[in-house]
């Protein structure tokens, strides 16, 4: 079998070239032309030796991942759908912005956590991404924008794991692809640019702390455990002071970061004023307080969560008690809703939708082709 260097690190890579007879710093070209440039046709990387590109072609590929639909809102949003195999889509959603673009990427088929208000979460889960398909996603995304733009420059600015699944009940594929993306000989984002969300996998958490602290999104969507259990049934396993207690943890190792709560608010439920004051009262029984922002996001309707949209007025007035209490409060902005791409609306389980396996069969055989001609990225 090939080996598909998406899934490969900067020091993964030394390795597999020095298994093949190869220096260092083949690997560091080889890195650049997959990442920076875009290449997947070893043919056309020109500064790598002859001997070590027809190499390469016996052993390894950069394998994309089979696009089945691009979707556009009117507002700029772009959604991918994307074929990872066994009757599996996942999507990603890019959001541009004035001063950035933003990639959400997805880290599971499905998911586990099966958070109420998310779409994704009625869907189940399905498995585990790689490391290659995980960052296929921003490959994909990242040269597919730069050809459309006619931009030699990055486009994709941030990196939000945000999509599909609970990225870190998938670390050790997760671990890799955040070293890639952070790599300057790929996309060399900031750290603080790049944003793990997670519904509060406690003990993995520490573990990013010690390998790799990058931005830090919470699910947190409620004040107190009994609530939180039914939005977050993650909550009965991890109750919310062993959470903040975690974030504190989190944070004690870069001091200077935000640790963002993400509070999905929905009609009836959890945006009371008794509930926004409960929070002022959580935050403040926890170091994280001074440091925590909280990024109010209307729920995002699907059929089947029997939940609704709270509504402006008392988003607005939830947002005011938490900031008359000093705590750093936005309100999100809904982007993409008109081709369900906004937070909590991603779901690939169209499984048994006819016109979607046809698109499948198409991509796939779109993929195949590409492969057997050698040409670089279709777009």
């Amino acid at each position: 079998m090939l080996t598909n260097l998406l899934g490969s690190d900067l020091e993964t890579l030394v390795r597999f070239c020095e298994e093949l007879g190869e220096k260092r710093f083949r690997a560091t070209q080889l890195f650049r032309w997959i990442h920076q440039r875009g290449v997947r046709d070893f043919s056309q990387m020109s500064d790598l030796a002859r001997s070590l590109r027809d190499k390469l072609a016996g052993v390894a590929q950069v394998q994309a991942l089979p696009v089945v639909s691009t979707e556009r809102s009117s507002d700029g949003t772009v959604k991918w759908l994307f074929d990872v195999g066994d009757g599996n889509l996942i999507e990603s959603v890019f959001i541009p912005e004035t001063d950035r673009g933003t990639l959400c990427v997805s880290s599971q088929a499905g998911c586990a956590v099966a958070c109420r208000f998310c779409s994704t979460g009625h869907q189940g889960f399905s498995r585990n991404l790689s490391t290659a398909e995980i960052v296929a996603q921003l490959w994909y995304a990242e040269h597919t924008l730069r050809r459309e733009l006619g931009r030699q420059e990055r486009v994709i600015t941030n990196v939000v794991m945000m999509g599909m699944g609970e990225p870190l009940q998938n670390y050790a594929q997760l671990l890799p692809a955040l070293r890639i993306m952070l790599d300057d000989h790929a996309y060399g984002l900031s750290r603080r640019r790049v944003t793990v969300s997670t519904s509060g996998v406690v003990p993995m958490m520490a573990r990013l702390a010690a390998d790799l602290p990058v931005a830090l999104a919470v699910s947190l969507h409620a004040p107190e455990d009994v609530l939180r259990d039914h939005l977050v049934p993650l909550n009965r396993k991890y109750r919310i002071a062993d959470l903040l207690s975690a974030c504190a943890a989190y944070q004690s190792v870069a001091p200077r970061d935000f640790i963002t709560f993400e509070y999905c608010m929905l009609d009836g439920v959890n945006d009371q004023p008794e509930h926004a004051q409960a929070l002022v009262r959580l935050m403040r029984q926890h170091s994280v307080a001074l440091t925590a922002k909280f990024n109010l996001i209307p729920f995002n309707p699907f059929p089947a969560s029997g939940l609704r949209r709270s509504p402006p007025e008392r988003i607005q007035a939830f947002a005011a008690v938490l900031m008359e209490a000093g705590l750093v409060t936005t309100i999100r902005k809904t982007r993409g809703d008109d081709i369900d791409a906004a937070c909590g609306q991603l779901a690939g389980d169209v499984k048994d939708r006819t016109d979607v396996q046809q698109r499948i069969t198409v991509a796939r055989g779109a993929m195949k082709r590409d492969l057997q001609d050698g040409r670089s990225l279709r777009v």
